[in-house]
């Protein structure tokens, strides 16, 4: 029976290591690998905005979650002060008194171990297994293992692997820009998104077919529409087209709850609600959205706040929120007599526009014998005022 040992500081843990650890496991024929995420790293600090200890250990769980022969230990992070591998082999011999262990590694920190602490005693316990990159490595790993042969008597192990080349320094600075997803996986992805490790930002077609799992066909026809409006717009008006984006994805994640999911939703998460929201879905699924958009999302405070007020507007309300309030009513699935206006005055007049959707809205709640939003008569309001500033040119 063999025992791996596979360290690093995962930050973050990508399907680079997963293939490692595969590769590990079929050829030294490893019965169980230990993968464990560093502590504190005795020859390097941690990059700044390294997600602290229990977040990478989460990650990297998600990472091999459905690796049966892996199992991820936080022996290291649990461990005061420098994460030397001496005393992880010691605490993996213990449990294992019996078994070979292998220290899987790649090539610089193969050609290191000599300097390592406690060297020649690691060098007693653990059998050296190391990862080759392409260009030629595989010959200088012979000369060094040849080397540690003759002096500790230890046999190193070549894994036979096609090494996934990618830079943690490029994959980290990769996701604030969007990309890097197809680099860690969904779940990984996921956390790393809504827990805003690295500075990360969804990738939009990640978004959207996490938000259309949730939504019926008709809404996800809705819901797709309002995006393309709301960049049409953003582009128009020099609004962000990225934030329009996601936002007008997001707008509608929760509109299948229905009245009393949304209020339980609502309560578990402690999402004010007033009297009118309490009497309709339609208005507490911007607030159940915006808080799921932040949390799960990790959507920026003025793409959280344009899903909040969607339905109702508010007093000064930004560009954005305007945008994705025209973008969710003129979206080309939509159909009433006035639509055709409305789009061609949103391209004229955004705020003329707004007033007008607010006002058929006041209308249509009329007919309904049903009260409006006091958000809702605070942006008209707020709007009137901006056309009388207009007209009088003040």
């Amino acid at each position: 029976m063999a025992i791996g040992i596979f360290g690093g500081t995962f930050n973050p843990p990508h399907r680079g290591h997963l293939q490692a650890a595969v590769a590990a496991i079929r050829t030294l024929d490893i019965t169980a690998l230990y993968v464990i995420p560093t502590g504190e790293p005795p020859h390097k600090s941690l990059p700044e905005g390294t997600p602290n200890g229990a977040d990478r250990y989460r990650m990297t769980r998600l990472l091999f979650a459905e690796e049966k022969q892996v199992t991820v230990l936080d022996l290291e992070l649990r461990r005061a002060g420098p994460s030397y591998t001496i005393d992880t082999v010691l605490e993996v011999q213990q449990m294992h008194p019996q078994e070979e262990i292998y220290l899987l590694l790649g090539t610089d920190m193969f050609q290191g171990l000599e300097n390592w602490r406690q060297a020649e005693r690691l060098l007693q316990i653990v059998t050296p297994a190391v990862f080759a990159r392409a260009g030629g490595q595989a010959s200088e790993i012979t000369a060094f293992a040849k080397r540690l042969q003759v002096r500790y008597g230890v046999q190193s192990r070549l894994i036979d692997h096609e090494i996934l080349e990618t830079s943690s320094t490029d994959l980290r600075a990769n996701f604030s820009s969007r990309t890097g997803r197809n680099l860690v996986g969904d779940s990984v992805y996921a956390e790393l998104i809504a827990q805003r490790h690295y500075g990360a930002q969804p990738d939009l077609e990640w978004l959207r077919e996490q938000v259309n799992a949730m939504l019926s066909p008709n809404r996800v026809a809705h819901v797709r529409g309002t995006e393309e409006e709301a960049a049409r717009l953003a582009k128009w008006w020099g609004a962000d087209e990225t934030e329009a984006r996601m936002a007008a994805i997001l707008h509608d994640v929760t509109k299948a709850l229905g009245s009393s999911e949304q209020l339980q939703f609502c309560v578990k998460h402690g999402i004010l609600m007033d009297g009118t929201m309490k009497q309709s879905a339609k208005l507490l699924h911007a607030k159940t959205g915006a808080y799921l958009a932040k949390e799960k999302y990790g959507a920026s405070s003025a793409v959280v706040d344009a899903i909040a007020y969607h339905t109702t507007g508010r007093n000064g309300m930004s560009l954005l929120e305007q945008i994705i309030y025209m973008a969710d009513y003129i979206e080309p699935t939509r159909n009433f007599p006035e639509v055709c206006a409305l789009r061609e005055l949103a391209y004229i007049d955004l705020e003329s526009a707004l007033l007008q959707g607010l006002e058929l809205t006041l209308t249509d709640l009329a007919e309904q014998g049903l009260k409006p939003h006091p958000d809702t008569e605070a942006a008209i309001k707020w709007l009137n005022e901006k056309a009388r500033v207009k007209r009088v040119g003040i």
